[in-house]
């Protein structure tokens, strides 16, 4: 796929009876997904030390820090959901609130484990589509935006947290300026050419903070699980792992099964540029990613009960305006 919009249309084939051509190809995108995930995890534990991450993961002295991760993440999701709800309503597009957040949820299972079926994004956008008869651009940019609102608040986040790193000193002002001249073309690009959107501008954007902070929390708990993380075994402080999380989030560009080892790999390349331990950056992205698949499990509902999926679902299209 090489956007969302093709993630739209390729969920609509993958719903039509498949040739043997199109099953053959689905498959090898399956395989070269497994096996781009097997070359970043052996690179990973080539770098690091298995046992020791193995040791931790299965022995926080903390345990219950992870259940207080997983509501983290868990609440994250559901602001998430809640953020893509503004830019369908700025387009005009209702959708029940519990409606919307299943499909998010199924979306994400499809995601994380089901990596060689249909896309998430590309799901969702179909069945409203079919459901409410919106164009699939107008779902496109209302998805494409919610991920750009994303996008800029890690970049807020990260030029904030650059400032608690002194190895970053000489580049933190320029990163500010840099990042600062960037938000108002964004701004002024977003509301010339796409006003239709912006009707919830900062109310998504605020969203989207509370967010990647929920994320973070989520982050800072698996660290407080093991208490010599920040003792005798804690060599840097919390903001270096915080910002290599941040830009290991770019993870998602590289085509794995699930995104699992894309994390792991930032995580460990970091581990070169900036002050963190690549045992310790390798645990947190592999319990992010476990914590995830667990959320992700509760899409598997509504995907053996689909008719829960439209429970709440509006008996005719609850538009503000004619979509065109």
């Amino acid at each position: 796929m090489t956007n969302i919009e093709d993630a739209a249309e390729e969920a609509t084939e993958e719903l039509k009876p498949k040739t043997l051509k199109q099953k053959i190809w689905n498959i090898a995108k399956l395989l070269l997904k497994i096996g781009i995930t097997t070359v970043l995890l052996i690179w990973v534990f080539n770098k690091v030390d298995f046992n020791a991450v193995k040791y931790r993961l299965l022995h926080p002295q903390y345990w219950w820090m992870y259940v207080i991760a997983i509501i983290c993440f868990f609440l994250s999701m559901i602001v998430s959901a809640w953020r893509l709800l503004s830019f369908f309503r700025s387009i005009g597009l209702n959708l029940n609130p519990k409606y919307n957040l299943r499909l998010y949820f199924l979306g994400m299972f499809y995601n994380i484990l089901l990596p060689g079926g249909i896309g998430g994004d590309g799901y969702k956008m179909y069945l409203i589509n079919k459901t409410y008869k919106v164009p699939v651009k107008r779902l496109f940019w209302a998805v494409m935006f919610d991920r750009l609102s994303g996008l800029w608040i890690i970049g807020l986040l990260a030029v904030t947290l650059s400032f608690f790193i002194p190895q970053l000193a000489a580049y933190t002002w320029m990163a500010a300026g840099i990042f600062a001249g960037g938000s108002l073309i964004y701004y002024f690009v977003i509301h010339k050419f796409f006003k239709d959107y912006t009707r919830y501008f900062f109310q998504a954007h605020a969203k989207a903070l509370v967010l990647q902070l929920l994320q973070l929390g989520t982050v800072l708990c698996i660290i407080l699980s093991q208490p010599d993380f920040y003792h005798a075994g804690f060599k840097g402080t919390f903001p270096p792992y915080l910002l290599s999380f941040l830009l290991s989030g770019f993870a998602i560009l590289i085509p794995t099964a699930g995104g699992a080892g894309a994390r792991e790999a930032f995580f460990t390349a970091l581990s070169k540029v900036f002050p963190i331990n690549a045992d310790i950056g390798v645990l947190i992205a592999t319990s992010f990613y476990l914590i995830s698949v667990f959320v992700a499990l509760s899409g598997l509902y509504y995907m053996i009960k689909p008719s829960r999926l439209q429970a709440d679902l509006p008996a005719k299209n609850n538009l503000e305006n004619d979509i065109v």
